[in-house]
């Protein structure tokens, strides 16, 4: 499906924005929660599903809306239109420190494969939807379980990632090992798969998992260097813990200073 054609310009480095801009009756879908400013003139309508089979009956907005159930996302999606003659701009921003993608799915056939929750936004007509396993271990172990999403039509969509991101332009019989939650998206022409990491000291103390996710080409494969996962899980490892306030964090003393200073609660 041909999608609006839509400009845009990300702004920032770590935490960045996507502003788009908007020619009369175009328009963009995005994930709840991610706008950040517009234009007067634009007017926002919650959807459900993706807007995608608006004029294709209503079951098949059910079924578009179902779909992304799975993914772990709302039934709804929230629209933006410009509604008024002139050129408009709607604004989307990062959930958490990292970088915005844009994906022209023109250049992939029409069809990107992502993480589930890497999707930001697109243009109106670009189909949300969800991205089947056909390989039991890698539903089992590939981090993604056996849902990925996929963006489809012919137009722009947005993605974003955590840390910095990486592309890799992989020939095909071209394989590349990867962390399972570094991954982004790649081209639908990329078979992905997952491998054990092998060894016993690697397994027992290697703290990086237990197995890789192999992406082998031909195809684009896009990499974030920092997962959302695993800045969770560093956030919450260093938070304090049992309700206290730790004033020793970061010093020689440690938990000696709560001492001290009178904090000696248990």
């Amino acid at each position: 499906m041909k999608a609006d054609e839509i400009d845009y310009t990300i702004y920032g480095e770590e935490m960045q924005y996507v502003e788009i801009e908007l020619d009369p009756n175009e328009g963009v879908v995005a994930e709840a929660g991610s706008f950040m400013m517009m234009d007067n003139g634009i007017k926002m309508d919650t959807i459900f599903g993706d807007g995608s089979h608006k004029d294709k009956g209503f079951l098949n907005k059910v079924f578009g809306a179902g779909k992304r159930l799975l993914t772990g996302e709302s039934l709804f999606m929230t629209a933006f239109y410009n509604t008024v003659p002139g050129k408009k701009r709607v604004s989307f921003a990062s959930p958490y420190p990292g970088k915005i993608i844009a994906i022209d799915l023109e250049k992939f056939n029409g069809k990107f494969i992502c993480q589930k929750d890497a999707f930001l936004c697109a243009a109106k007509g670009v189909s949300i939807g969800i991205e089947f396993s056909r390989k039991l271990g890698r539903g089992f172990f590939g981090g993604e379980g056996f849902i990925m999403q996929k963006l489809e039509g012919f137009g722009k969509a947005f993605v974003h990632a955590g840390g910095t991101t990486a592309v890799k332009e992989l020939a095909a019989g071209e394989k590349l090992k990867v962390d399972t939650g570094c991954i982004i998206g790649f081209d639908q022409t990329v078979d992905y798969d997952i491998e054990f990491v092998g060894g016993i000291k690697n397994t027992v103390f290697g703290g990086e998992g237990l197995f890789f996710a192999t992406l082998t080409g031909p195809g684009t494969v896009y990499v974030q260097s920092l997962p959302f996962s695993r800045l969770a899980s560093r956030v919450w490892a260093a938070a304090p813990k049992g309700g206290g306030k730790d004033k020793g964090e970061g010093s020689v003393l440690g938990g000696l200073g709560n001492l001290l200073d009178g904090d000696n609660r248990f």
